[in-house]
């Protein structure tokens, strides 16, 4: 692509750098969920994530607190705030054991909203949710990721003001006093610097990359991007805060944030089939993303010696061995290959379960799932384990599964949910 052009870093923008990081610079400062102190609260988060959790139904504040561990008069302070900035709203009355009917709260899921992006080699998937996650927008285009990194910025910054469009302009950040324009990366005049409810654009990429400080490394074909602060440049177009990931990453987030395998304390691998191969890993409910967030590189594992050249300079990897076999047209083998590598994956980490997903199993998800199931069943068989082997599945919401998850990058935080 010729010159990838590198931007100096414009602001301390580290706040929206890592899982927790992220819930510091959720938004700009007049909008319904953007207030930044109270966002900043681990108490706030639990308590905006047992809102989530109660639905539209609620949840009383005694309630609350008992599954907080908050005093009462914590949860109505965090309570009252959150009801003042539009995050929470009576849902009624509950009959209680004695005294008056208890006032139940709820989330209010319109109040916020991010931007997840899954930017990938030849596609752009752009979608637009609210703090229950659910997607009210999308956008899907073809991309060249090799095409110049201003060509690549501005095609992002179209289509995430393209989904961004419907939420109108807040009362901006010079109104609130503790919006965006204390928070690091996103401050300033940007495209979307006002948008009321929004809480920012999550990105996810192929990796590997610093998801620390946003900065992209040698993307595996597209070497010209190492060292391009992608995270940085995005949030001074933008305006607002912009975290990055990878790919498989993010998706693991938004799997586990919402409610998938893992969740709740466990363990599993997403395995990610596209153009290219990685995995995303959840660990004790939670996304293991390694010391140099570095973690999840599956695709390069070399599992034949000698084997033909991959593009990141080894040989006889599982990447370029499962995409020879798909580029043959052999699904069976190259199930067969993925299988064997998640076998590695799993006797390595003890995982509780697989979920397959990306483009190339969406073409053919019985097949992979078979595959890769047959080579853990027989795996296990030999190797005696109780219980048997790991399963596999498909994993829910299809070819939108990262792009939700680059959402979840920013509101994961807020609900104290899946991050690492």
């Amino acid at each position: 692509m010729g010159g990838v052009k590198r931007v100096s870093t414009a602001t301390a923008a580290d706040a929206t750098g890592t899982g927790t990081g992220a819930a510091r610079s959720p938004g700009s400062a007049g909008s319904a969920g953007a207030n930044l102190e109270m966002l900043r609260s681990h108490n706030a988060a639990l308590v905006l994530g047992l809102l989530r959790d109660a639905g539209a139904e609620g949840i009383s504040r005694l309630e609350l607190a008992e599954r907080t561990g908050l005093t009462p008069q914590a949860v109505s302070k965090i309570t009252a705030r959150l009801r003042e900035q539009g995050l929470a709203a009576e849902a009624g009355r509950r009959a209680s054991t004695g005294g008056k009917p208890r006032t139940v709260l709820r989330l209010v899921p319109e109040a916020g909203h991010a931007v997840g992006v899954h930017l990938d080699r030849d596609e752009l998937r752009v979608v637009l949710v609210d703090l229950d996650g659910a997607v009210v927008g999308e956008r899907c285009e073809e991309l060249d990721l090799g095409a110049g990194a201003e060509a690549v910025l501005g095609a992002v910054c179209g289509a995430v003001r393209g989904v961004a469009e419907r939420l109108g302009r807040g009362t901006g950040a010079a109104e609130g006093g503790s919006g965006v324009a204390e928070g690091g990366a996103g401050t300033g005049s940007g495209v979307l610097a006002g948008v009321g409810s929004l809480v920012g654009v999550g990105v996810a990429l192929p990796g590997p990359l610093d998801h620390a400080h946003g900065v992209l490394h040698r993307v595996t074909g597209f070497p010209e991007w190492d060292g391009f602060p992608l995270r940085d440049a995005l949030a001074e177009r933008l305006g607002v805060p912009v975290v990055v990931d990878k790919d498989t990453n993010a998706a693991a987030l938004g799997l586990a944030a919402g409610g998938e395998e893992g969740a709740a304390g466990g363990s599993f691998a997403y395995l990610h089939l596209g153009t290219g191969l990685g995995a995303g890993l959840v660990i004790g409910g939670t996304v293991h993303r390694g010391a140099r967030t570095g973690a999840g590189e599956f695709g390069h594992q070399v599992i034949q010696l000698d084997g033909p050249l991959c593009e990141c300079g080894n040989r006889g990897c599982v990447e370029v061995l499962c995409l020879g076999a798909v580029a043959r047209g052999d699904v069976a083998e190259a199930a067969r290959v993925l299988g064997v590598a998640a076998g590695n994956l799993v006797g390595l980490l003890d995982i509780d379960v697989v979920l397959l997903g990306g483009r190339t199993v969406a073409g053919a998800p019985e097949a992979y799932v078979r595959g890769v199931g047959e080579v853990l069943g027989a795996r296990a068989r030999r190797e005696g384990v109780r219980g048997g082997a790991v399963p596999v599945r498909v994993a829910p919401r299809g070819e939108r599964v990262v792009a939700e998850g680059a959402a979840q990058l920013l509101l994961a935080p807020l609900f104290g949910r899946g991050v690492g």
